[in-house]
């Protein structure tokens, strides 16, 4: 088998995002540590778009995005794990494309 990573073309609206890693203890803007076994609210997460389906009309694959981590579907390609989302369930995306005035939120 190669090492070369396999080509994948996503359909429809879908996306497949490399979520980043959880960095473990997060700190407050008071510079109090939180334990990463802190119970905290829904919180979001950011990921990296790796492919986007030909009706995905406004992220690009680079982009990270803003997504809630209970509505997904995980799925493994040659050992990494990526993440299938809807681009109707993004909350915001993060570019340098955006010009200044846009917020890149999906509301």
């Amino acid at each position: 088998m190669s090492d070369a990573k396999l080509p994948i073309r996503m359909l429809h609206d879908r996306l497949l995002v490399a979520a980043d890693k959880d960095p473990g203890d997060r700190r407050s803007s008071g510079g109090i540590v939180i334990p990463a076994t802190a119970t905290m609210g829904r919180r979001l997460a950011w990921a990296r778009v790796e492919a986007a389906g030909s009706q995905v009309r406004s992220v690009q694959i680079g982009d990270r995005v803003l997504f809630d981590p209970e509505d997904r579907a995980e799925v493994e390609v040659r050992g990494d794990s990526f993440i299938l989302l809807r681009e109707r369930d993004l909350h915001a995306v993060a570019s340098e494309r955006i010009e200044e005035g846009q917020t890149g939120l999906y509301l």
